[in-house]
């Protein structure tokens, strides 16, 4: 009888050690859900470093979220005074780039389609939309793994969301190529949920935009006219290029014709140009974040600017996936 009773007592004390052990997936989701998505909204400052280029990037991240769609996102390269923000309002989505004095307006449901690492309410949805999303804990911290949506998504298949156990707050993301290391990082410095801003904290003022000095660049790969060249960096089997050029009243035009397989395209490239007036254009496509820039996609071509050259990159037969592909691959130097 007394070997019954201490049996008894064991399998009482194992049920309850469960009881009191890893909480599964789907508690944790749905707490997530209700602190991150549920607030009126948030303020937040990270850093973002990009793994992709020949040298990692480090760029600084400040966000603004009130419910339920107004956002405004400034991203600054680290050293540099070089900084380019989206902004969505009731007008619609804003990408400014105040070192050319330029504003783009799209009508486009951003970032509705598309996550951000650095957007806590979008990771959320990603947890929730990977139906094979895992989570492991790990000391202090609860590591999603799950399918991105990001604009990188076919080269950047997965991603990893850590989540401190105390706050129930992302302590940081890591954005995954599909040999799982790591190529882009988001660390939250700070967040701050249940800010409420006015709408009008979120409207573009155009006199405020003013273009800075022209944006320096090294003496390395320049032309003629002192800016410097870019080729895609793509490993796609017969992928070769013929390169044209003419002047134009800004500068020299490149084009550069990329085939000889299944993936063709054509670059073009030139000086941006500053605008004379302070007027927001309004732009064919969806803003997509290289990361570095955020560019115009459309179904058969993405254009952005960065470093004060302009960009278009069309294509016939490559995916969007394949144009952002090829956006985020343009490196200064010699072709690959």
């Amino acid at each position: 009888m007394r070997s019954k009773i201490i049996v008894f007592m064991l399998l009482a004390v194992m049920i309850l050690l469960t009881a009191c052990g890893t909480p599964s997936k789907e508690d944790v989701m749905k707490k997530l859900s209700g602190k991150w998505n549920d607030t009126k909204g948030y303020e937040l400052e990270a850093t973002m470093e990009i793994k992709t280029g020949s040298e990692p990037r480090v760029y600084n991240v400040t966000v603004w979220h009130t419910k339920p769609d107004f956002y405004k996102v400034n991203v600054t390269q680290d050293g540099s005074q070089d900084s380019q923000m989206i902004v969505r309002n009731e007008e619609g989505v804003f990408v400014i780039t105040p070192s050319l004095g330029k504003t783009y307006k799209f009508q486009s449901d951003w970032p509705t389609q598309n996550s951000m690492p650095y957007l806590i309410g979008t990771l959320s949805d990603d947890i929730k939309a990977d139906k094979n999303a895992t989570m492991t804990d790990k000391d202090k911290t609860y590591i999603f793994e799950t399918a991105s949506r990001n604009n990188h998504k076919k080269v950047l298949p997965t991603q990893q969301i850590h989540i401190d156990k105390k706050t129930l707050l992302p302590k940081h993301v890591s954005v995954l190529d599909e040999s799982k290391e790591e190529k882009i990082r988001v660390t939250f410095k700070k967040i701050t949920l249940g800010i409420e801003r006015n709408a009008s904290d979120f409207a573009v003022e155009m006199e405020n935009i003013q273009p800075d000095k022209k944006p320096q660049s090294t003496e390395d790969d320049k032309d003629q006219t002192g800016y410097v060249k870019y080729y895609p960096n793509v490993s796609w089997e017969g992928t070769i290029y013929e390169e044209d050029s003419t002047v134009t009243e800004h500068g020299t035009r490149y084009f550069m014709t990329f085939g000889g397989g299944t993936k063709d395209f054509v670059v073009v490239q030139e000086p941006a140009v500053k605008p004379e007036g302070q007027v927001a254009v309004s732009i064919e496509g969806d803003p997509v974040d290289l990361g570095f820039a955020v560019a115009a996609l459309t179904e058969n071509s993405i254009r952005w600017e960065q470093n004060g050259v302009s960009f278009f990159v069309a294509s016939s037969n490559l995916t969007p996936d394949e144009l952002i592909e090829v956006a985020a691959s343009m490196t200064p130097g010699e072709s690959k």
